[in-house]
């Protein structure tokens, strides 16, 4: 990769964010020396590497690295037999530390996460290794008490003599020698115990003289009678001391053995905190995986380059590699065109080295051999290069360099010279940059560039566009029409008088002048065609919202109607039982009557009334259809508000709530459901026909107690449904308030379903499941309105 072009599309910068959110400074030296890849599967691996690592942080909950020091040099002094301090031994116990953490922590997850478990398996700990450390050194320059039994005991002996030393030196102090003394307070001096003496008494205090005052005042004695007592515990102190240098020994010997595994864990410690800030910087940024390829493709969707502020970068979209090679971005100044070079490099970039990229979902972009850039002024007074030399300077390397596989972003092409000779030189290059395969953008201000677009195959005209009313960029790209670049526009929108700008647009060639202002009425018509579209489309998603409610309420008539006609077929079947039951209790007593072996006249008229009243019965039901079906046609005439009519599309019958005269609609309600039906769809119920005055009432007692509960076990969802609403009909009919279903518990498909058709039923209150003793969750009790 050409590194000037890597620093100008500030890679640097964007590794440097990234290194930010490591938690160790070798992974941090990773990623600021990550190189962007040339090889397609390689990228994908690292795209693949970074797609796990966020699963990790953000849908596991993994942890990050823990945090310890560079020991690789502590490890090599142990590896050489030296033993390390109480601080190194715990700075290598904080790397054992977080290397057991890391391995537990990813290992344990069910999923595969190939990548990444191939690093951690190779991660060596030693869970005993790091306790003994931490258990036996307590701080960075001390050791426990409890590190060894030796240890203990010595410490105990210490802490007993040092007591008993005082003690003494206390008594001394308060006996008769207290006259001689500077002051009651025992001191050290050579790790001795020893007494403030006057210096005219010093020869009153036998013993060993350590030290004198600087005024010469005091003279720091260590009286005889304890001159054993701190021998012994110098003694004591050199033993100690022997035995914490045995114990470090020990640590160090078990730290030295595996020197070689921890520096490992220490290089795959740092490769897995790399690759965790790679996520976490991803996330934070609200970056995507981009799709790659080799074929140097790139269709950004909505990137945002990273470096912006989050809260002023505009998005933008730009495709090549498909159906053109490069794209010739023009426009107005301050539009975005050097951001949206930059933006489609860095992308490139990015995803070589491993990161998602903040586009939205489904952007790709191209795998490169090499990128190249020519962005900014790179004007040189130590090379006596001029902003047009150093321009060129460039554009030739990247003439000479650039390949088949090769990305190439040029600001303001041919810029910094005259204009004709500019042009030219912009042409040739575009030209053999075409010819050699290459892809890239190249931005531009020259009308005859723009021109050349149009006749060269390979390019493409795009432009930033600018709202020509407000005189402000868009920061949208738009692919087929070249911009135009408004200099006129924003000159006179940053306060240029109007005399110099006049001026100015008479000095305009009458080829320039033509040319910008058809740039310009294009664009302004494109603009007009694309408002026009986006309101036919908000119009259409409104009509299509319109036609959903539409259907909606045709779905909602077809239920209601689906729901009388199922109450209908209700209400016949409970007729027709009824009448049934009526005419067999009527044939039973005429069988009865005609078991006897002998006839009277009175049985023979007690079998004759009840065949009449049979008959009688018959012709009711015949009466009852004929009354149903005795309708009259709806007329503008006798339709009112107030009588019931017949719903002939809804079969049922309604009541006229209002009647249109001019539309010839009657406004109908069936129930809750309210409909606007023309008067051929109507039919107007005719009074029913005088009822006998002579009626005779008889009460009837049932043949049989009504049958409480019923048995669906073994049914099908469809059968046993059939069978609880016939069921339920026969107990609304048998003013029953409870009754109960017998179902079983089985998978609880059953109970689901029958729970389900109770909660629509109009005769059902409420219902529940059994209680204890009553079948629990094998029946279901029903409460009937």
């Amino acid at each position: 990769m050409d590194e000037r072009s890597l620093e100008k599309l500030e890679l640097n910068k964007i590794l440097a964010s990234v290194a930010e959110y490591t938690t160790l400074e070798k992974g941090k030296s990773l990623i600021l020396a990550c190189k962007p890849s040339t090889d397609l599967s390689e990228v994908r691996r690292r795209l693949d590497i970074a797609e796990e690592c966020d699963k990790l942080l953000y849908t596991y909950g993994v942890g990050k690295v823990e945090a310890f020091p560079d020991v690789s040099e502590v490890l090599a002094r142990a590896e050489k037999g030296s033993t390390l301090s109480c601080k190194e031994l715990l700075d290598c116990a904080a790397l054992l530390r977080s290397a057991r953490v890391a391995y537990n922590c990813i290992e344990k997850l069910e999923d595969e996460l190939p990548l990444t478990k191939s690093l951690t398996r190779n991660v060596y700990f030693d869970r005993g290794l790091e306790d003994d450390i931490y258990e036996k050194i307590i701080s960075v320059d001390a050791l426990s008490d409890r590190a060894s039994d030796r240890l203990y005991s010595i410490r105990v002996k210490i802490k007993s003599l040092n007591a008993r030393i005082r003690e003494k030196l206390a008594e001394y102090a308060s006996g008769k020698y207290s006259e001689f003394l500077q002051d009651g307070i025992v001191t050290i001096r050579n790790d001795r115990y020893v007494v403030p003496v006057k210096a005219e008494h010093k020869t009153h205090v036998k013993g060993f003289i350590h030290d004198r005052s600087k005024t010469g005042a005091t003279f720091f004695i260590e009286p005889e009678y304890i001159l054993e007592l701190n021998n012994e515990l110098i003694a004591l102190t050199i033993d100690e001391r022997e035995e914490i240098e045995a114990i470090l020994k020990a640590l160090s010997t078990r730290v030295g053995a595996m020197a070689g595994q921890l520096n490992t864990d220490i290089e795959i410690l740092a490769e897995l905190d790399s690759r965790f800030a790679k996520a976490e910087y991803c996330y934070n940024k609200k970056c995507t995986k981009p799709k790659v390829n080799n074929r140097g493709y790139i269709d950004i969707v909505k990137g945002r380059h990273p470096l912006i502020d989050k809260d002023k970068v505009v998005p933008v979209s730009i495709e090549l590699g498909a159906d053109y090679n490069f794209l010739l971005l023009s426009g107005a100044n301050t539009g975005g065109k050097t951001v949206t070079l930059k933006t489609c490099g860095l992308f490139c970039l990015m995803a070589a080295c491993g990161l998602y990229i903040p586009a939205a979902e489904g952007s790709s972009v191209g795998v490169f051999e090499n990128v190249f850039c020519d962005i900014g002024d790179s004007q040189s007074i130590e090379e006596s290069l001029s902003t047009f030399s150093s321009h060129i300077t460039n554009i030739i390397n990247i003439c000479e360099d650039a390949g088949g596989n090769s990305l190439v972003l040029i600001d303001e092409l041919g810029g910094g010279t005259n204009p004709d000779e500019g042009q030219a030189i912009a042409k040739a290059v575009v030209k053999h940059l075409l010819d050699c395969g290459a892809k890239g953008v190249v931005t531009t201000h020259y009308t005859p560039l723009k021109e050349f677009a149009y006749t060269v195959g390979g390019i493409e005209n795009a432009s930033m566009e600018f709202d020509s009313d407000t005189l402000k960029p868009l920061y949208s790209i738009k692919i087929g029409l070249p911009g135009a670049s408004n200099a006129l526009a924003i000159s006179r929108r940053l306060g240029m008088s109007v005399e110099i700008l006049e001026q100015a647009e008479g000095y305009l060639s009458e080829g320039a002048r033509s040319f910008e202002n058809v740039v310009r009425r294009a664009e302004e018509s494109r603009i007009e065609a694309e408002r026009k579209l986006a309101e036919i489309s908000s119009m259409q998603l409104e009509w299509h919202e319109k036609l959903d409610k539409v259907n909606a309420q045709i779905a909602e008539l077809n239920r209601e109607r689906e729901k009388i006609n199922r109450s209908a077929r209700t209400e016949s079947r409970r007729i027709i039982a009824e009448r049934t039951e009526q005419a067999e209790e009527m044939l039973a007593a005429i069988e009865e009557i005609f078991k006897k072996e002998e006839l009277n006249e009175a049985d023979l008229i007690a079998a004759r009334t009840l065949k009449n009243k049979l008959k009688d019965k018959a012709f009711d039901e015949e009466e009852d259809k004929k009354q149903i079906t005795d309708y009259i046609p709806a007329t503008a005439q006798n339709i009112k508000a107030g009588i019931t009519v017949f719903v002939k599309p809804m079969d049922c019958r309604g009541q006229v709530a209002s009647f249109n005269a001019a539309k010839g609609e009657a406004e109908v309600l069936c129930g809750s459901l309210k409909m606007h039906l023309k008067l051929k769809d109507l039919l107007i119920i005719g009074e029913e026909k005088a009822k006998p005055k002579n009626v005779k009432v008889v009460k009837k007692l049932p043949k049989s107690m009504p049958v409480l509960e019923i048995n669906v076990l073994g049914m099908t969802v469809e059968e046993a449904l059939y069978e609880v609403d016939n069921f339920i009909d026969r107990a609304v009919t048998d003013n029953l308030e409870e009754i109960k279903v017998i179902h079983g518990v089985g998978t609880g498909k059953l109970r689901s379903a029958i729970s389900q058709h109770l909660k629509r039923h109009k005769n059902v209150e409420s219902f529940r499941l059994g209680k204890y003793g009553e079948g629990e969750t094998g029946v279901t009790f029903i409460k009937l309105k």
